[in-house]
């Protein structure tokens, strides 16, 4: 690879764990580089005022910025979509890619393209919310076809805490919702440190695990029209193997 790609990220103001990681996925494809606009996210919740912090006219602030960086792709590596309806995603997407001309698409929209790729119908959920943001993403999936097999969630609500969650309790939810066998797990929140489990829970098994963080990367790299199997060490989301 000789030309140099970027990938831009709208990142959740209080998130931790997501730029190290999105960076540290990336290491072997040096003329690939991330780069990073935040806005303002404080708390995951059903409430009106938490609602609004995902306005796409907010939103819309931060991808400007990126695209004064001249990035190949912005991407919003967030869940939200997860609760608030897919299509808050898609109506995303084509608003920044109508305000900056540059193509945009979200870890959500990489999460469930892969599940279309692959016919899943089944997904196991690791997650930090609330009951109730819980059930509205189990919701939105079985009206999309697939059903929601979910370990219990742990209850947080402050988005900076769920950065706090030890990979230890994270891989103890996955192995959880993993005895269920769905056709694949994802750990939904792009605050979790979670990616880097992948080739561990799928060593020896049929299970793929899907954090939101890499499905971010993974579309990115599909939209700029690189090869993701470039990436390495990061589970077969990468891979390109039918599963």
């Amino acid at each position: 690879m000789s030309e140099r790609k970027r990938i831009g990220i709208l990142t959740p103001s209080s998130n931790t764990a997501l730029e190290p990681i999105t960076s540290a996925i990336l290491r072997d494809l040096p003329d690939v580089t991330a780069h990073f606009s935040r806005f303002t996210v404080t708390e995951i919740a059903l409430s009106s005022g938490a609602l609004r912090q995902f306005d796409a006219e907010k939103i819309l602030v931060a991808a400007r910025l990126l695209a004064d960086a001249k990035v190949d792709v912005i991407c919003w590596s967030g869940t939200s979509a997860g609760w608030l309806g897919f299509e808050s995603d898609v109506h995303l997407a084509k608003t920044i890619t109508d305000a900056t001309g540059i193509p945009a698409t979200s870890a959500i929209l990489g999460l469930n393209e892969w599940l279309r790729l692959h016919q899943s119908q089944s997904l196991g959920l690791v997650t930090p919310y609330t009951a109730d943001v819980q059930e509205k993403i189990e919701r939105n999936y079985k009206d999309a076809g697939i059903s929601c097999i979910s370990a219990r969630p742990l209850g947080l609500h402050v988005n900076y805490e769920f950065a706090e969650v030890e990979p230890e309790t994270l891989a103890k939810m996955i192995g959880q919702v993993a005895t269920e066998k769905p056709d694949a797990i994802a750990t939904y929140c792009t605050n979790l440190r979670a990616a880097h489990l992948a080739e561990k829970v799928e060593q020896g098994s049929d299970t793929v695990l899907l954090d939101t963080v890499s499905t971010t990367v993974w579309m990115a790299l599909q939209t700029i029209g690189v090869d993701p199997t470039l990436v390495r060490g990061w589970g077969r989301i990468f891979s390109g193997i039918e599963q």
